[in-house]
């Protein structure tokens, strides 16, 4: 385990939380391999509500670039892999997952709120998906499942910052709400979870998932695995 997620267990409601705010809780090789083990841990210990939020200022800055320079392409492909298997966790999760989004809330941080079954924000939050400007088929099609094919063209195209009204209004998000508000939607979520028994809950889940699990790795893993992948990205950070 790592400092990187704090973990808070309340009764059958565990709380992720995000913690390297002074990253703007980016997704290092050490959250993500927390979060994993974490999600995966959560139902096998009772929980029924598996939460997912960001300490400091924002939810998440998306994948922390700040090693690539050290690493090579083999390492960086290992590492989209991974996040990409931490979001097939947190979306096939027999938890009810919500996540509660603020701030910044870009690239990988946008498909971890995807991946959730239920999706709430701050007013002041701010989306955006910059994956594939260096090339990267990472969280495509479920942010496409969820707002549609033509407004998830449309924003990865160009890259858009959209905002939680329009977040709301595209059906990303199931509604605003500050935080204060936010331990009241957790007991919502309690309730509703244990409104059936657990099998039931998790046949429920997967009976109504659309999940395609091989293709999204398949297409993370053939845009990774391109030459000039270190390349692309470094272009693509001289460009912000």
């Amino acid at each position: 385990m790592t400092d990187a997620v704090a973990l808070q267990r309340d009764g059958e409601v565990w709380t992720l939380t995000l913690a390297r705010p002074g990253k703007r809780n980016a997704l290092s090789s050490q959250l993500v391999e927390a979060l994993i083990e974490l999600v995966q841990r959560a139902p096998a210990e009772g929980a029924k509500v598996l939460v997912l939020r960001g300490e400091g200022k924002n939810f998440s800055a998306g994948f922390d670039f700040s090693e690539v320079e050290q690493q090579t392409e083999g390492d960086l492909l290992l590492r989209f892999v991974r996040v990409e298997m931490l979001l097939q966790a947190v979306a096939s999760s027999p938890c009810l997952t919500v996540a509660l989004a603020h701030g910044r809330t870009f690239g990988a941080g946008v498909d971890l709120v995807a991946a959730c079954r239920q999706r709430h924000a701050t007013a002041d939050t701010s989306f955006r998906m910059p994956g594939l400007k260096f090339g990267l088929v990472l969280g495509t099609r479920r942010f496409g499942e969820i707002v549609g094919r033509e407004h998830a063209a449309s924003l990865q195209e160009a890259a858009a910052t959209f905002d939680a009204p329009q977040a709301v209004q595209l059906g990303f998000l199931h509604g605003i709400a500050e935080q204060a508000e936010w331990p009241a939607l957790v007991e919502q979520a309690r309730l509703r979870a244990s409104a059936l028994p657990a099998w039931s809950r998790s046949a429920l889940y997967e009976v109504l998932a659309t999940r395609e699990p091989d293709i999204d790795l398949a297409w993370l893993v053939r845009s990774a695995a391109r030459p000039g992948l270190k390349q692309r990205i470094a272009d693509y950070l001289r460009s912000t």
